[in-house]
């Protein structure tokens, strides 16, 4: 055995003891080399079972940010398949050095492209199926987007800075709540509004995609960053 594949199997020792109440996972950032080129090749591979691991009964994800932390509080009773895709996502370093994409003050904060968009490029369809719907869009509340037909969840998520009852009719599956650092998000740049990417709906997402934070960096430098996200299981 090599001390690369060593190291990641040691790695993936410790995500599967979260779900007895530890620490689900280091960040990614600053992890020694051999962990981060392992993470970027398992990136690439969303086919892999390690994508499939059910998610805690209740987890809570912390997001470092360039404005500050804040953190999700997941319950997997909301919506099963969806809580499983969020907590996957977050504690194997999927959003580590993205971009919060599109904010519109008082209405939503939206993330979830990848950096990478080779990346970007293997996730494109990997659609979940629905979860009932749980549409009760409170501030603070968040969710996957979706394309507005049924089972087009994938790995985008809107987290609600106002109380937008307007979307209720539709059908969102909310996961969670902020129960910290609602005001970092409340903070996040919001001058560009729906012009640099939009939603999955308006179509303009493309250069984002096939640029990444190249792309991203380049035309709107003002986007806030998701710097590291760390998972903790909920006794």
């Amino acid at each position: 055995m090599t001390p690369s594949l060593r190291l990641f199997l040691t790695v993936s020792a410790i995500v599967s003891l979260g779900t007895l109440g530890c620490v689900v996972r280091a960040s990614t950032a600053g992890a020694p080399a051999s962990v981060a080129e392992n993470r970027a090749v398992l990136w690439l591979d969303p086919a892999n079972p390690e994508w499939r691991t059910p998610s805690p009964d209740v987890s809570h994800l912390r997001f470092e940010t360039t404005k500050g932390d804040f953190t999700l509080e997941l319950v997997r009773a909301w919506g099963p398949i969806g809580a499983d895709r969020l907590y996957n996502l977050a504690r194997l370093g999927y959003y580590d050095d993205t971009r919060f994409h599109r904010v519109n003050r008082n209405y939503i904060a939206q993330f979830g492209l990848h950096g990478d968009p080779r990346v970007n490029a293997a996730w494109k369809d990997q659609y979940l199926p629905d979860d009932p719907p749980r549409s009760a869009n409170a501030r603070g509340t968040f969710a996957f987007a979706f394309k507005g037909v049924p089972d087009t969840r994938n790995t985008q998520i809107y987290v609600n800075l106002a109380s937008n009852n307007r979307n209720d009719a539709e059908a969102f599956t909310i996961l969670g709540t902020v129960i910290d650092g609602m005001a970092v998000l409340d903070s996040l740049y919001a001058g560009y509004g729906e012009s640099s990417g939009s939603g999955v709906r308006q179509g303009r997402q493309g250069p984002l995609e096939s640029g990444g934070n190249a792309y991203m960096d380049r035309a709107y430098p003002l986007l806030d960053r998701i710097l590291r996200v760390t998972v903790t299981t909920v006794r």
